[in-house]
């Protein structure tokens, strides 16, 4: 290309951005963009400008900058990073690099059947070779440091929580491809967490999970309460809960009995000791002696209660118990744990924040001084709550559920979102000040809080057709496709700056971490593909079950709803057992009655949109 244009001359500065936009116009070395609120940005290329094709996991890299011609009609969404000149004129962009997100023929292809499959495949390629090498799935090997290369670290923590995440991570990656590997992986591992990692409290009756096994040179040390600073020495909710995540995903493709037991028991635990039978909800943290939640050695964390021990159950485990097992009880305690978000979470101030309360006392007065958190909202959790709401609305409809998620999604954008990069922040404060959420400690995003997004658009665009929540669906998928893939590893990067730059500093340079595991990147693989292709796309999808001989599902009743959906929408349309035509099957309801039999099954179902269901509304191809 020609270049015409030179940078402003006169006072000013230059730095180097990205902005992300839907292209109006392209006409020689400009592009003129609407970038995701509809401000207009004009793009400069030069001679040195390069360009590329959106890329999954897996996928060889794609130069098009001689294609751009070609490629750049109006409502093409890109992302362009390059020098930012500023001065009397205002700003003016260079482009260096661009990522063109879609063509003229696929706008999005993340939305193109497999896609999520196949990124999902390569995470767990990534995390089996990173834990395990070639050889069989050794958990006593198991280090919960992975370093950005995918070298793990030779000694350390076994934590709980993250080998139950990778669990979950191999479990779903089955659920997508029916290859045995990875379920190879996650049955070895549910093993290994019920073999070393649980104690039964038989005085009580309950399962808890311990924190994790120190793995040292001179031997190793089990690691009965939790050791991080903010929950030491106590029983945190959050840790039970996550303790359950891969083993509740496990059952639903096995129906494992011990696994069954585990589960329950570990219910038991929360409803009995968690549960605060007065005003509702579950305390954050026990003792882990007395198993009581208003002791003194709690220290600050002395009868609280906080978003992840009250809304925490229902994605990590219970809508997947739910959807194994149909029980009623379970079905009451995820009712319980929304009723109480809806009732204590929303801010009803005089003067009220749009973001929820997180941290509350035992009265359910909100808690703002507490630890880190203070008066900060975690975006994510706030997309996570519109999300799971959606979720309920299609099992337990209510006014209340669909109106909270209905109001996060539409006043989260104007205030979690980079609207001139794309993409999702982190931590915020809940109180404006001169019309303006500062930055709580940063602007960096993460990739769990992109995944929310994602989600929580998706489903809200399913339920109600609007093409606004479809539109931040696509531009936060495309955001995490462009920017949080890590290509040279195989995996997906922790944190990135503002601008989509990894950010490679301490723990954040890690691929798996206290914080890290499979568990967020596999959900969205898998949510995102459902969603995208029985609700968004209206097109089939595929998954495999593995029934055991002795599976504890109640009169041989395998359940395969991927997840809760919107009533009416989707059936169960082809069931293959052992590769053979099975007709004993609910087509609404979704189960497969499985044949009497002494061995295990393989069990592959076919699963369709309902013909006359209407998809979204496409919505236009941006701003």
């Amino acid at each position: 290309m020609t270049a015409t244009w030179t940078p402003p001359a006169g006072p000013g500065f230059s730095y180097s951005d990205t902005v992300a936009g839907y292209v109006v116009e392209h006409t020689g070395d400009r592009i003129a963009l609407r970038t995701l609120d509809g401000g207009p940005v004009t793009l400069h290329l030069t001679p040195a400008t390069c360009a590329q094709q959106l890329r999954n996991l897996g996928a060889p890299y794609r130069d098009v900058t001689g294609e751009l011609d070609r490629q750049l009609v109006p409502g093409m969404l890109l992302f362009s990073y390059g020098p930012v000149y500023t001065g009397e004129q205002g700003r003016h962009f260079q482009a260096d690099r661009i990522t063109v997100v879609g063509d003229p023929q696929c706008p999005h292809p993340q939305e193109t059947p497999g896609w999520w499959t196949d990124q999902l495949r390569v995470l767990a390629g990534f995390y089996r070779r990173s834990q395990f090498g070639d050889g069989a799935p050794d958990f006593d090997a198991y280090r919960t440091e992975i370093r950005s290369s995918g070298e793990k670290a030779a000694y350390g923590v076994q934590e709980t929580d993250t080998i139950s995440r990778l669990v979950y991570g191999m479990a779903t990656a089955y659920l997508l491809t029916g290859e045995e590997e990875y379920l190879d992986v996650a049955e070895a591992g549910s093993r290994y967490l019920h073999e070393n990692l649980r104690f039964h409290d038989e005085a009580a009756d309950v399962v808890h999970w311990y924190h994790g096994i120190d793995k040292q040179p001179l031997g190793e040390r089990k690691l009965f309460a939790s050791e991080f600073g903010d929950e030491h020495r106590s029983l945190p909710a959050y840790e039970q809960i996550y303790a359950l995540v891969g083993l509740a995903q496990t059952y639903r493709i096995t129906g494992d009995p011990v696994i069954r037991q585990d589960l329950e028991d570990t219910v038991r635990l929360f409803e009995e000791y968690f549960a605060d039978p007065r005003l509702g909800g579950y305390y954050s943290h026990i003792d882990p002696v007395t198993l009581g939640p208003h002791d003194d050695s709690l220290g600050p964390n002395r009868s609280r209660k906080n978003w992840n021990s009250v809304g925490d159950h229902a994605p990590a485990y219970l809508i997947n118990l739910y959807l194994a097992t149909g029980e009623e009880r379970h079905l009451r305690m995820l009712e319980h744990t929304f009723d109480m978000i809806v009732e204590h979470m929303p801010d009803r101030s005089p003067d009220p924040s749009p973001f929820v309360n997180e941290r509350f006392h035992a009265d359910w007065s909100p808690d703002r001084s507490w630890g880190w958190q203070q008066d900060h909202a975690v975006v994510g959790h706030n997309l996570k709550i519109a999300w799971n709401l959606m979720r309920m609305q299609s099992l337990r409809p209510k006014r209340e559920y669909r109106a909270l998620a209905e109001q996060l999604g539409a006043t989260m954008p104007g205030i979690g979102r980079d609207a001139q990069r794309g993409g999702w922040y982190d931590l915020m404060e809940r109180r404006a000040v001169d019309g303006r959420h500062a930055f709580a400690q940063h602007d960096r995003k993460t990739w769990w809080q992109q995944e929310q997004a994602v989600l929580a658009y998706l489903l809200l665009a399913a339920h109600t057709g609007e093409g606004e929540y479809l539109r931040h669906a696509r531009e936060a998928s495309a955001f995490y496709n462009a920017f949080f893939l890590d290509h040279d590893a195989g995996a997906v990067h922790f944190t990135v700056l503002a601008q989509g730059i990894p950010y490679a500093v301490g723990n954040e340079q890690l691929k798996g971490s206290h914080a890290m595991s499979m568990y967020h990147k596999a959900e969205l693989c898998f949510l995102a593909e459902t969603y995208t292709r029985l609700l968004i796309r209206g097109e089939p999808l595929d998954l495999w079950f593995r029934p055991r001989a002795d599976a504890d599902f109640a009169d041989r009743t395998l359940r395969v709803a991927p997840d809760l959906l919107p009533a009416g929408r989707v059936v169960l349309d082809r069931v293959l057992i052992d590769g053979e035509p099975w007709t004993d099957f609910d087509p609404e309801g979704m189960t497969v009655q499985l044949p009497p039999t002494e061995r295990r099954l393989t069990v592959r179902v076919r699963l369709r949109p309902v013909a006359s269901t209407p998809r979204p509304d496409e919505g236009g191809p941006g701003p």
